[in-house]
């Protein structure tokens, strides 16, 4: 029945009666993958000898365009890397952990490492002396990276001893690494990941496992994609070939890399929304992005005091009028799903 309630509310997030279906596009990359060999070589020949530029199409320029080619279709898994190239890197989201409502617990890891998985571990004990049902594990702050056995000791936090969280596996080895549960886990409640577009490598993979093995919902938009190990080679002149030569495959046998996790429930918000979010709530939390704030009304108190807090709430409201109203909706999807599971819970 749980799952049921999961697909029921998973439908209603997406159902829209008077949209018409989907289509996919017809992409250049589709049209060159149903040529066949003999179709192929006719448009080389074809191009050769007619196209209005033959210095354009010289050796040198024939090899430029096949790596070009190649680098494109193969992204996120190879790309050049030169010494002059400004660092891409985002700054570390920092970790933070609160109890949202009394229904739920929220954790945002920032990275995965063992300062913070000891942070987590104070956080979930907290949970469970307050008997919270729910937790929600935020993974859009972390940054990318390959700390698979990292991912591997967050996910063990969640799921159950002897489960197959992830597999390594290198396509030219006869060996895989396979790493497991191997310990009680701290929550076995409603668990809920949050996830977007800037989710990647160990992140992802975490994600992907917390699914299959502790039941998690995913809420958010398809992650980057990126779930391998990468290796660097030097190809002269300060520039590197970034190749990648590992990726984590799921007990379930699917693959994360190239097309990422997929949520349950899609829902996006704006990446400059959500980094004003996240540099706000270091100080005040993620609750006051998620809940409305209840409006001020006349009461016995105030009357004793000769006061009208409506007044003063509306004058309060008209003086904010120009100030934006931030709205983490991923996070807030994330409790209506809590919401209906403990309404649900309480039926039955």
């Amino acid at each position: 029945m749980k799952s049921f309630l999961f697909f029921a509310f998973a439908m209603a997030v997406h159902a829209d009666p008077g949209a018409p279906a989907p289509v996919a596009p017809h992409t250049l990359r589709e049209t060159i993958n149903s040529l066949e060999p003999a179709q192929i070589q006719k448009a080389m020949d074809a191009l050769q000898s007619n196209f209005l530029a033959p210095a354009s199409l010289d050796e040198p320029s024939r090899q430029r365009a096949l790596l070009e080619g190649m680098i494109r279709r193969l992204a996120p898994g190879v790309m050049i890397l030169s010494a002059n190239d400004p660092d891409p890197g985002s700054p570390a989201i920092p970790y933070l952990a609160e109890i949202l409502d009394d229904r739920a617990g929220y954790i945002r890891p920032g990275t995965l490492d063992a300062a913070t998985l000891g942070q987590v571990d104070t956080a979930l004990a907290s949970f469970a002396e307050k008997r919270l049902p729910a937790v929600i594990l935020d993974l859009r702050a972390v940054l990318p990276g390959s700390e698979f056995d990292a991912a591997a000791d967050f996910a063990r936090r969640f799921c159950p001893t002897g489960k197959i969280l992830f597999t390594i596996q290198k396509p030219s080895a006869k060996q895989e690494r396979i790493l497991t549960s191997d310990q009680k886990p701290l929550f076995t409640g409603l668990l809920v990941v949050l996830v977007d577009g800037d989710t990647a490598g160990a992140a992802e993979a975490l994600a992907a496992t917390l699914r299959i093995n502790a039941r998690a919902m995913i809420v958010g938009t398809d992650t980057a994609g990126e779930a391998v190990e990468f290796a660097e080679f030097p190809i002269d002149g300060g520039k590197k070939l970034r190749v990648a030569v590992s990726q984590v495959m799921l007990p379930d046998g699917g693959v994360i890399f190239p097309d990422g996790v997929r949520p349950d429930i899609a829902v996006s918000l704006a990446p400059d929304v959500l980094q004003e979010i996240f540099s706000q709530s270091r100080e005040k939390g993620v609750g006051q992005f998620v809940f409305e704030v209840e409006k001020v009304r006349l009461n016995e108190a105030a009357l004793v005091a000769n006061t009208n807090p409506e007044i003063e709430g509306a004058a309060a409201s008209k003086a904010d009028l120009n100030r934006p109203t931030l709205r983490d909706t991923v996070l807030q999807r994330a409790m209506d799903l809590v919401t209906a599971v403990g309404f649900f819970q309480k039926q039955n």
